[in-house]
């Protein structure tokens, strides 16, 4: 998915250029016509094929003639093709906020399973102390064997955990190079980051108002009702009739004189009426596609804003006191199953529970780093308030 959604990236720059060179057309005058002729050439009676023959009575004609567009119709075109290319730019701008979205949310992945694989290796090293103690218990009579082995045995839980942690970290990495291209990074690279908890203090008015003005998607809409508009007047300028004009020079009888022709379509049926009334209908096919725009940005900007509410409010959860007592169960647990006063299905069970609120924390705040990127994305900036 990431490669392709980068070729496309691709192809639509590529097109940016195709729209330029366009342009270059667009502003071309057209060329001037050359006209000559030589009449009356003597092919059957070559003796007569003399100077005075053709000085007296061979006719020569040459000419030059040229097409004036009338309506500024190569300023209309130029016009035209710029809007276009404007809307072109604005398009891919908007493929770039997408891909921006993508590469944010897979950093986002990245950096839980750099998280978590730091959990399961500190959480295995304080498990595997703890079945260091209950291997001297049990070696010293202080436990039966069977606590013992049930100890060993949730050993491979914490084990299994950091397994599937660094796969997950792998994972992650090679989807996050796919998104950036194979060659733009090494084999080897790594990510700097933490996942980490930004309160955001913008209301979802003002980030609504900053993506009207920012959103590359609203702004090719915009831009699409330039180009429509541009798109008539350019239409209504075809509508013009363009003059041919000629200058010949003609030499004939021995005498050289010079004529001025011009011509001209009388617009009697086709004025280009049709074209004119097709680019008004795409003009407001155009305004309507740019009302719609509006309404998915503003839509957009809410529909993330609540959605980081709602995972901003888990974090707090955890933050205001889960996790900590967590690992006050777990340390009390602990201390209590040491010293006789707990028994050992009560410290796994505190460790159970321990690990999987350290665990779901991390997660939540992926969550909400996740949901910030989408913010991001909604509001079209990466800097938001």
């Amino acid at each position: 998915m990431g490669l392709a959604h980068n070729h496309t990236l691709r192809a639509e720059r590529t097109l940016i250029k195709q729209n330029q060179a366009q342009e270059i057309t667009a502003n071309l005058r057209p060329n001037p016509t050359l006209v000559g002729d030589a009449q009356f050439i003597p092919i059957f009676q070559p003796d007569n094929f003399s100077s005075d023959y053709l000085n007296e009575s061979q006719q020569f004609d040459l000419g030059l003639g040229y097409l004036f567009e009338r309506g500024g119709k190569r300023q209309r075109r130029l016009q035209a093709a710029k809007d276009q290319t404007a809307v072109t730019v604005s398009q891919v701008t908007d493929a770039e906020r997408t891909l921006a979205f993508n590469v944010g949310q897979q950093f986002v992945d990245v950096l839980l399973a750099e998280s978590t694989l730091q959990f399961a290796e500190q959480d295995l090293k304080s498990f595997q102390q703890t079945v260091d103690v209950g291997e001297a218990q049990y070696k010293a009579g202080a436990i039966s064997e069977g606590d013992y082995l049930k100890i060993k045995l949730q050993l491979l839980q914490f084990q299994t955990d950091v397994s599937s942690a660094r796969l997950a970290r792998v994972q992650a990495l090679v989807s996050l190079r796919e998104l950036l291209g194979y060659d733009a990074v090494p084999a080897n690279f790594d990510v700097i980051g933490d996942l980490a908890y930004q309160p955001l203090q913008a209301s979802v008015e003002d980030l609504q108002a900053k993506a009207l003005n920012l959103r590359p998607d609203l702004r090719a809409a915009q831009l699409g009702v330039t180009a429509a508009q541009s798109q008539i007047l350019l239409a209504q300028a075809n509508g013009k009739q363009d003059i041919t004009g000629t200058g010949d020079y003609t030499h004939v009888g021995g005498v050289s004189s010079a004529s001025l022709f011009f011509s001209m379509p009388l617009p009697i049926f086709n004025r280009n009426q049709g074209e004119i009334a097709r680019t008004r209908f795409a003009l407001t096919q155009a305004q309507e596609t740019q009302q719609l725009a509006s309404d998915t940005v503003l839509g957009d900007v809410s529909n993330a804003y609540e959605g980081l509410k709602s995972n901003d409010e888990v974090v707090q959860l955890y933050v205001a006191g889960y996790l900590k007592q967590a690992q006050d169960s777990r340390d009390i647990s602990e201390y209590a199953y040491r010293r006789g006063a707990a028994t050992l299905l009560d410290f796994l069970d505190a460790e159970r529970s321990y690990r999987a609120i350290q665990l779901a924390y991390r997660q939540a705040l992926a969550s909400y780093m996740t949901a910030l990127e989408q913010l991001k994305t909604a509001v079209g900036t990466r800097n938001l308030p």
